[in-house]
């Protein structure tokens, strides 16, 4: 059985707490992002030392490993969008198709040590941009390509959701 694409508009994490791995993004801020992420690359790294780290725990989930490259990529993203959202008038997004990424990219059969050092330079990187945000740049917008609408505020909640859960979906 091949990995199920998630197509799941998981903009509702904005207005409640995830029952799932319990993360609330009220209250969330960029800077609360920029002090965030540095805590979390540590445990990623740990997932990724795991001697199970490449094993999928079944056929239709991906693996540690699996989930680190995409967080990675997650990160690189992110901080493509927070840019031009910092840069444009109401930029717009276009579609990222996380399963065929995966695919592309081959997530499965990456090394878990240079992943592991991607991540960390990633997430330096994503962590001091959005530490680089002033608050008079928390409204500024961005236009995801299903119609949903983010601010710069929003946009880091949305996005350390997306880490802190992965997390959760490794028991990292």
């Amino acid at each position: 059985m091949a990995i199920i694409p998630d197509g799941k508009d998981w903009t509702w994490v904005l207005t409640r707490p995830c029952p799932e791995c319990g993360f609330d993004a009220q209250g969330v801020t960029p800077a609360t992002v920029a002090s965030t992420v540095p805590t979390l690359v540590p445990r990623w790294q740990s997932v990724l030392r795991r001697p199970d780290a490449e094993e999928r725990p079944d056929e239709s989930t991906w693996s540690p490993l699996e989930y680190a490259a995409h967080v990675r990529d997650v990160f690189s993203l992110f901080d493509h969008r927070l840019h031009l959202m910092l840069e444009q008038e109401d930029p717009g997004f276009a579609d990222w198709d996380q399963d065929a990424t995966a695919l592309a990219e081959d997530y499965a059969h990456q090394q878990p040590e240079k992943v592991s050092a991607e991540l960390a330079a990633a997430g330096a990187e994503i962590a001091a941009s959005f530490a680089a945000v002033r608050p008079a740049q928390w409204q500024r917008r961005g236009t995801r390509s299903n119609g949903s609408v983010f601010t710069v505020e929003t946009f880091s909640q949305y996005f350390l959701h997306d880490v802190v859960h992965h997390l959760h979906d490794v028991d990292g």
